[in-house]
């Protein structure tokens, strides 16, 4: 089997990964200064990465009080993954309707890639994993969906990496991508858009777990 590389995480991605493991907590400052002494860099790439991280919606960015991490409260998080499962689930529904032999091959390739994450830890795997609901959308043949969709899995990445660091969660989630992907493969819009919709949706309990784990950072 190939060995698949982690990619080297951007400047975006390592503060990302500060704010989600918990060295820097919702409401704090984050300081240009700061964290370009951090991370060994200039301001200005700083910078870059806190205009995406802001318009990912990660962080908050005040006039004359510059950024700090945004705060988010359960619910409006809730309301975001039940959003997100069904712009999900709407864009597996379209794919397997509208599958072509270039959304076939891509869809496959990044389910193997994912499985050969599997090994290399739940940062790892969020990558493939990111590709993979990617290929979906594009799958789907709605740019207007794919663009929508993309925007709000920007907006809930570090959710979603924290969430693939829960116990078991990384092989529970392979098999959830099996089911979705035999179904957009056999055609079977129904069977994608209710798999999708499953494995994107925090059900009651798994998602009051999922909170536990943000507050114990």
């Amino acid at each position: 089997m190939k060995t698949v590389s982690q990619p080297k995480p951007s400047l975006r991605d390592a503060i990302e990964e500060a704010i989600i493991s918990g060295e820097y907590q919702p409401g704090d400052r984050l300081e240009e200064l700061v964290l370009a002494t951090q991370f060994g860099v200039s301001r200005t790439p700083v910078r870059e990465a806190l205009r995406q991280l802001h318009e990912a919606g990660v962080i908050e960015i005040k006039p004359r009080r510059g950024a700090s991490v945004a705060v988010v409260s359960p619910q409006h998080l809730l309301n975001m993954f039940e959003t997100m499962a069904g712009l999900e689930a709407l864009a597996g529904r379209l794919a397997a309707r509208r599958l072509d032999e270039t959304g076939r091959a891509e869809i496959l390739a990044c389910h193997e890639a994912c499985d050969a994450a599997r090994k290399d830890g739940p940062d790892a795997y969020y990558y493939e994993n990111e590709r993979f609901h990617l290929a979906i959308y594009k799958a789907s043949a709605n740019s207007f969906l794919e663009d929508q969709a993309r925007s709000l899995h920007r907006r809930l990445k570090p959710y979603r990496r924290l969430q693939l660091r829960s116990l078991n969660r990384v092989e529970h989630s392979f098999h959830e991508h099996e089911q979705i992907v035999e179904a957009i493969l056999s055609g079977n819009a129904e069977a994608a858009a209710q798999h999708l919709w499953d494995h994107v949706t925090i059900q009651a309990d798994r998602f009051h777990d999922f909170f536990a784990s943000i507050a114990k950072r």
